[in-house]
């Protein structure tokens, strides 16, 4: 019984039971120097790889820029960034479109202290703040933003449906929403269909409840209260090049150069196992999701 106890709590440190504990897990699991090994930037995303984008942080900033565009941030603007990861693009975003305030809004403490430092480090402290919360119990007053925005995060929302109802009710009337989210293609797929490595957090962290497609999404949308919802698939401008450069990368004498002792050999068991991705790869849709809160 005592072995059968210590492999229970090793099971609960490797996989916490709570979900919220296994969010904040899954992005602590990797260290930061191997997580951002080559890269001028924190992002935390699969990247939009526009013709001739040739890295990571460069489709980074061009998935940042393309959220921007869809939520329609703009000069003024007081925006809500909602699971905002290390905040890369809020600093993007304060430079380039000018809103007049963005809070950011994340469930992972370290996040959030990395995000802070960074605000007080650069003297942007009183036009970015970055807050410890939940997405579907969001902190502010009724009718504070202009623009509520989730960056490749809404599929974590306990649920995303509550995400959606707290987004409306913070947002102002006639605000938008806008979303890069993580979808099936055929949302009769179950979420254990998925065997590679890299997609191992569906199973793990994915909210078997926001696991649906874009008829249902509109639909969610709808329910809560928005109108004019659109979602957009760009998967071709993701997920395949995202992998052709990362197995790219690995092959680079500077790639690996950068890294620590036995960091390359991590990476390369990482990224083994390429016709499984490719069918992972096949079942999952990548899209950008709009709405707006009636005026």
């Amino acid at each position: 019984m005592s072995d059968l106890r210590t492999f229970g709590k090793f099971l609960s440190s490797v996989v916490p039971l709570d979900p919220v504990m296994r969010v904040r897990h899954l992005y602590q699991l990797i260290p930061e120097s191997l997580e951002f090994a080559g890269r001028s930037t924190r992002y935390m995303n699969y990247g939009y790889w526009d013709d001739g984008c040739t890295s990571m942080d460069a489709a980074s900033e061009a998935l940042a820029r393309l959220l921007a565009d869809a939520a329609g941030i703009t000069a003024g603007d007081v925006v809500l960034d909602v699971g905002f990861g290390h905040g890369d693009q809020d600093f993007l975003w304060l430079q380039e479109r000018q809103p007049a305030r963005v809070h950011g809004v994340n469930i992972t403490p370290h996040h959030v202290e990395s995000a802070r430092r960074r605000a007080a480090d650069e003297g942007v402290a009183d036009r970015l703040e970055f807050h410890l919360g939940s997405a579907t119990d969001l902190p502010f007053p009724d009718a504070t933003f202009d623009r509520v925005v989730a960056l490749e995060c809404a599929f974590h929302f306990r649920t995303r449906r509550t995400f959606l109802a707290e987004a409306l009710r913070v947002l102002r009337p006639g605000g938008t929403i806008g979303l890069i989210d993580i979808l099936p293609v055929d949302q009769e797929t179950p979420q254990t269909a998925l065997r590679s490595i890299q997609f191992d957090w569906i199973s793990r962290t994915y909210d078997p409840a926001n696991w649906y497609g874009t008829g249902r999404y509109l639909g969610e949308l709808a329910g809560v209260g928005f109108t004019a919802g659109a979602i957009r698939s760009i998967r071709e401008r993701v997920y395949e090049p995202y992998r052709r450069a990362m197995v790219e990368q690995l092959a680079d004498p500077d790639f690996v150069a950068s890294l620590e002792p036995g960091q390359h050999e991590t990476l390369i068991r990482v990224w083994e196992g390429q016709e499984t991705l490719g069918s992972d790869l096949a079942m999952l849709d990548y899209v950008v999701v709009t709405a707006t809160k009636p005026a």
